[in-house]
């Protein structure tokens, strides 16, 4: 176990003492608030990521206000995935953690009774008037676990969204313009294909390809059908236009060239690199890569615009800072949950690359960032936060990818590869909503 604990101040220091004493023990610590108090706390984040930043001046200022100490045990995001269940029914439960959301997750842990929940804690301190009502879809949960409606569960403090990234210099060198409807866009991908570039940077094996696929439904999509998709409030037809014209437009860029065939072998780590490395001119993924881009691209300058010719695109709130129900200090923890809503701490996240959810805008100092937080608050303003392709069941994730791969190898049509997902997304809901 990786831990570390942070003091300030004497108060900080009787706390630290308290810890050596209770090592092992997390019912020690007082329970009311205050000086000598422990938050025990964990979360996934580097220290030089944008939140890991953000969360370490959030720690010392929570300290500095409550003279509690912060006792953090940093783990991964796998540690904390397949352990939850089994740690937040013990006391060893820490008082708050960073941890995923969506049905299959904090849904299912919230249905289970492990997460306490925050109705009161939202209204004492405002979250939900600070939080777009997209982003509160995924931190609300009923008693089956599913997204979107009964008690908070959950507060996020950043969002991601999915957009195109480009490559400045390949664009201008093919007198080619940022494209502001889908048949610009095509018209883009077919001028480099006729230079012999292979224009979109694709993975089928993991995430990207499906983030396109669901992206181009969204091109003919509502509201109305991503809350059927998502939340299960009606019936999806998967042989209707908007997931017809995903997969017919996969297969046909396919054949166009516009994506390589080579991508069924690829991993996202595989594309993102590969875009780094100037092969491709465009890369359309998540907004976790910016930061990566920023400091990794030297050859090239690279620019992004969100995907024409579609109001909403994949997206959502973050990770969300959650509340087990066995914590000894849930009081604390709300504490620590407000301090990391404030501006300034908002602020490091957008001022290092991630997509803060309550900053001023008027405080995002660095050019590409502000670009970044820009596209993620136009697309809140229309309501176009439209979730992951994945997110339905628990399985969809890998069975769509396999669905995408059997299209581009061309060993299914477009037809039967609908059909297939079809069913195993009927098959999923059912076992979610009995």
């Amino acid at each position: 176990m990786n831990r570390r604990t942070t003091t300030i101040g004497a108060a900080a220091l009787a706390a630290s003492a308290l810890v050596l004493a209770g090592c092992g023990s997390s019912g020690e610590a007082e329970a009311e608030g205050g000086g000598g108090d422990v938050l025990r706390q964990w979360h996934f984040e580097s220290e030089t990521s944008a939140m890991g930043i953000a969360w370490e001046e959030a720690i010392r200022v929570f300290e500095e206000e409550t003279g509690a100490t912060v006792e953090l045990e940093a783990k991964s995001f796998e540690q904390i995935r397949s352990t939850a269940s089994q740690v937040l029914n013990s006391d060893e439960a820490p008082d708050i953690l960073e941890y995923n959301k969506g049905n299959a997750t904090a849904g299912l842990l919230a249905s289970q009774g492990l997460l306490s929940p925050l109705d009161d804690a939202v209204e004492e301190y405002g979250w939900d008037d600070q939080l777009a009502p997209a982003l509160q879809t995924t931190a609300r949960y009923d008693e089956n676990g599913v997204m979107g409606s009964g008690s908070w569960y959950g507060v996020p403090n950043y969002g991601e969204f999915v957009e195109v990234y480009y490559n400045v210099d390949m664009f201008e060198e093919a007198g080619l313009e940022v494209p502001t409807t889908l048949e610009e866009f095509e018209a883009a991908l077919a001028a480099f294909a006729d230079q012999g570039v292979t224009p979109l940077a694709e993975a089928a094996a993991e995430y990207p390809l499906g983030q396109l696929w669901y992206q181009l439904a969204l091109t003919k999509a509502d509201r109305d059908f991503v809350d059927a998709y998502q939340l299960y409030t009606d019936e999806v037809d998967f042989s209707g236009e908007e997931i017809t014209f995903a997969t017919e437009t996969v297969k046909d860029w396919t054949d166009k060239g516009y994506i390589s065939t080579n991508a069924t072998g690829l991993k996202a780590e595989d594309a993102g690199t590969a875009f780094i490395g100037g092969e491709y001119p465009i890369f359309f993924s998540g907004s976790w890569w910016h930061n990566r881009f920023t400091t990794e691209i030297t050859d090239f300058e690279f620019g992004t615009f969100l995907f024409p010719g579609a109001e909403m695109s994949p997206g959502s709130a973050g990770n969300m800072w959650v509340i087990p129900e066995r914590a000894q200090n849930a009081d604390l923890a709300q504490e620590f949950i407000d301090v990391t809503m404030r501006p300034e701490i908002q602020a490091l996240i957008g001022n290092n690359g991630g997509v803060p959810v309550a900053a001023d805008p008027a405080d995002i100092t660095d050019e590409k960032s502000a670009q970044l937080i820009e596209n993620f608050n136009t697309l809140n303003e229309r309501d176009g936060i439209a979730f992951y392709p994945d997110w339905p069941t628990p399985t969809f994730y890998d069975e769509l990818n396999a669905g995408l791969q059997e299209l581009l190898n061309g060993t299914q049509s477009p037809a039967e590869v609908q059909e297939q997902l079809g069913q195993q997304y009927e098959a999923g809901v059912a076992d979610i909503t009995g």
